[in-house]
């Protein structure tokens, strides 16, 4: 049974950080694209940040210099590093992966708001 769990939400002030945790489990880990997704009131699904399996990074450009995706293959956990936040920032964020074959996993996601 494949799990993704999202921790580390929660609300922080404008310029906060936070730091987003996806402990997986019932997939081949290493194998598999991991990725960030985030979905605001109102708004599609939405890409914020990727890393493949050999580590390549890629992200939306509203967070490029702000937030760093992560892995540690040994943990089987990604992460989210987000820095200098910002109110448009706040949605709910879900954990992605994409096995070599095709599946694809979603977290039950985390809330974060920006907000002062």
């Amino acid at each position: 049974q494949v799990q993704l769990v999202e921790s580390g939400g929660g609300l922080v002030q404008p310029g906060g950080s936070l730091r987003l945790s996806c402990a997986a489990s019932g997939i081949f880990f290493s194998t598999n694209a991991m990725g960030w997704y985030r979905q605001a009131p109102g708004k599609e699904r939405e890409l914020v940040a990727r890393i493949t399996s050999a580590g390549i990074t890629n992200y939306a450009e509203s967070v490029k210099g702000r937030f760093t995706v992560s892995r540690d293959n040994a943990k089987n956990t990604l992460y989210l590093q987000m820095n200098s936040l910002k109110p448009e920032d706040t949605a709910v964020y879900y954990c992605n992966s994409i096995s070599p074959r095709g599946g694809v996993y979603w977290g039950q996601g985390t809330q974060i708001t920006v907000s002062s």
